[in-house]
């Protein structure tokens, strides 16, 4: 399959060695406020590509491989979200990156809320696409559902007959969307569902501990549902939903440009407000030099 990249050639492909292991990562650049995304399991950075592209203007959009995925490291264990979370925190500082945005969809929504449960207001702010915020039941459903060998027959496909299916069944999605997708499926690590195995962590006591602006982004047809978000507001009144219509779990996938406006809407009053506090401290700080 030869077809036009949707990965700009002025990204950076970088890695970074954090906790004995190399995490792969895309990046667009560039001096603005730095938004890191966590792509969901069988997934990779390259799946961030049409939003990337659609954010890269206003932002600095680092794309992470997670352990056992894409390009980065398959160690043979180490896959609870607890692991993932270290990685990213690893990532924040071995790369320097200051007051990031996080943004994670399904896996990286509950990786980016663990991330930002324990780093506090090191973290600028949270956008969680349809995490995989599910009740310890549905968690056993999946994990015993098979889904480990069904992966297993996916990496004895080829290529050409993956796409074609995908093709067939989500016509929706560009084709060269598609292909990073099926890249990214045929690179994951069988140990990298592991993730699966029961139990998932506390995702109220997550999000009771984050304290920073949170959006919540739900498909209609996700698997989070407007009774949990608004459960999960009244636990922390920091947190917002926004509810796309007519999708799925596949947000990035399906609905890149609603999800990337979604995702835009929310920042922008976010950095804005911080870029006032920030300019506040600075005339508190120039004030106090010259006081004595």
């Amino acid at each position: 399959m030869t077809r036009k990249n949707i990965i700009s050639t002025s990204w950076a492909n970088g890695v970074c060695r954090a906790n004995d292991i190399n995490i792969n990562y895309l990046r667009t650049g560039g001096n603005k406020p730095p938004l890191i995304a966590l792509h969901g399991l069988a997934g990779s950075g390259a799946c961030w590509s049409q939003l990337a592209r659609a954010l890269e203007k206003d932002y600095d959009v680092i794309m992470p491989d997670a352990r056992g995925h894409g390009l980065s490291s398959a160690p043979a264990h180490g896959y609870t979200y607890q692991d993932h979370a270290n990685d990213v925190i690893a990532l924040i500082r071995t790369l320097g990156i200051k007051s990031p945005y996080l943004l994670g969809h399904s896996m990286g929504g509950m990786t980016a809320a663990m991330v930002a449960s324990r780093l506090g207001f090191a973290i600028s702010g949270i956008i969680l696409a349809d995490p995989t915020f599910i009740s310890p039941e549905w968690q056993d459903e999946v994990y015993e559902s098979g889904v480990v060998e069904q992966h297993q027959q996916i990496l004895s496909s080829t290529k050409e007959a993956l796409f074609k299916e995908a093709k067939a069944k989500y016509r929706y999605r560009s084709s060269e969307l598609l292909e990073h997708i099926i890249q990214a499926r045929l690179q994951t690590s069988v140990k990298a569902f592991d993730v699966l195995i029961p139990p998932n962590p506390e995702f109220d006591e997550l999000i009771r501990n984050i304290y920073v602006p949170t959006l919540l982004v739900l498909g209609s047809e996700g698997i989070v549902s407007t009774d949990t978000a608004l459960e999960l507001h009244k636990l922390n009144p920091e947190l917002q939903y926004k509810l796309i219509p007519d999708a799925g779990h596949g947000l990035p996938y399906d609905e890149p440009a609603r999800l990337a406006a979604a995702v835009d809407a929310f920042l922008r009053p976010v950095a804005a407000s911080a870029q006032r506090f920030t300019s506040r401290r600075n005339v508190s700080s120039f004030t106090a030099s010259y006081s004595y």
